[in-house]
């Protein structure tokens, strides 16, 4: 009688020891579907945000060399296989703003070129952002940079509090603009003694909607300082004025032009009491800080006894460190999406808020696929 041919049953591999190949095989699946996290950064300064994200996703930093030659170029070389993985480059911007833009267009491109699934650019403060609108004869800058990225291979940006929301509208991918003001409202609640006596400040008019925002969810009082002795943004020419008037032009026959009447800044008024308080000016960036230090004098003048200056990206570029040493500004509080530790070194007043913990959140929910919906609660519009 014939022996009976016994195969087995689907469920024979799932309480034994698969084949080897199987092993293999999920393997290399498990590869497929992971994620790779690199740093475009060729500063040690610039690598520790990237170094504390992977920390609290309990990953690696990808292996890479990002280095300029002698000739000035910038060389990226990727040391690992990337094919068929999200990929996450995180790129803090130093002083040298154009270098760091380059490194982060040539990682990207290598990254598309050795077939990554998806190449995720983390760029918390995202450069040229003030850039953003049509100046006389010039160029929308941040747009330009918009379209370099999604030409060098970006598929999603994560970002942290542009400095016009608008600009999400330049690219052709998604965009992530992530909040700081939870870590810095955190920070005031549990580092300023006796906030329920400060008032947020608005150093502008055109701040004020920021500052008010701060003001609610303390509840707080809200001030705003009217009257500046610079040219404010919104006051620059925007060019509509070209082609340039000829001396010898005339206008045709019968058509008279309303003159639009030349502004005239009032002088420095404070709307809102400030005496006997802790008067708290919120901003998005610091970077010349001469207009914070008029802001400070201003508020000491009209009684603050205590400082302090909060904004999401520290430039603090020149003389900054100095001239907020020398100021009536008590402390500095930033965030780290900016490298500051020189600036820190010549400024004890400077401090630091750690936001590597949303960034790597948003990171692991990009790549699982779940919702950003909980990185926005309680975001408002106008935050």
């Amino acid at each position: 009688m014939p022996r009976k041919l016994l195969v087995p049953h689907k469920s024979v591999f799932s309480h034994s020891r698969a084949p080897r190949g199987l092993n293999a095989y999920s393997a290399m699946n498990a590869a497929r579907s992971g994620y790779r996290v690199f740093s475009a950064n060729s500063t040690s300064a610039c690598t520790e945000l990237a170094k504390k994200i992977t920390e609290r996703l309990g990953a690696e930093l990808g292996k890479a060399v990002v280095y300029q030659e002698t000739n000035g170029e910038t060389r990226v070389e990727i040391k690992e296989s990337v094919r068929g993985q999200d990929v996450f480059i995180i790129q803090t911007i130093p002083r040298d703003v154009n270098t760091a833009v380059m490194e982060l267009l040539i990682m990207a491109y290598a990254l598309k070129t050795s077939c990554a699934k998806n190449i995720i650019g983390v760029i918390p403060y995202f450069p040229y952002s003030k850039q953003s609108k049509m100046r006389k004869r010039g160029s929308i800058v941040c747009k330009l940079l918009a379209s370099m990225l999604a030409k060098a291979g970006l598929t999603h940006i994560i970002t942290m509090d542009l400095h016009q929301k608008e600009i999400q509208g330049f690219f052709s991918f998604p965009v992530d603009n992530l909040r700081a003001s939870p870590f810095l409202l955190q920070y005031i609640q549990e580092e300023v003694p006796d906030y329920r006596n400060a008032i947020i400040v608005a150093k502008s008019p055109d701040a004020a909607k920021r500052a008010q925002s701060y003001a609610e969810r303390l509840r707080l009082g809200l001030a705003v300082i009217h009257g500046e002795a610079q040219c404010a943004e919104v006051d620059m020419a925007d060019g509509r004025q070209s082609p340039p008037t000829l001396k010898n032009a005339t206008l045709h026959p019968g058509l008279e032009l309303p003159l639009m009447i030349a502004k005239e800044k009032p002088p420095i008024s404070v709307v809102g009491d400030v005496g006997g308080r802790i008067a708290i000016i919120v901003d998005d960036i610091i970077d010349d800080v001469e207009s914070f230090v008029a802001a400070a004098d201003t508020l000491k003048e009209r009684g603050a006894y205590k400082i302090l200056v909060m904004a999401t990206h520290g430039i603090l570029s020149a003389e900054a460190p100095r001239l907020i040493e020398e100021s009536s500004i008590d402390e500095v509080v930033v965030t780290n999406t900016v490298p500051h530790e020189v600036q820190k070194l010549q400024c004890p007043k400077i401090k630091t808020v750690d936001v590597s913990l949303i960034l790597s959140e948003a990171i692991r929910r990009i790549h699982n696929g779940e919702s950003m919906a909980y990185l926005f609660r309680n975001i408002a519009v106008d935050d």
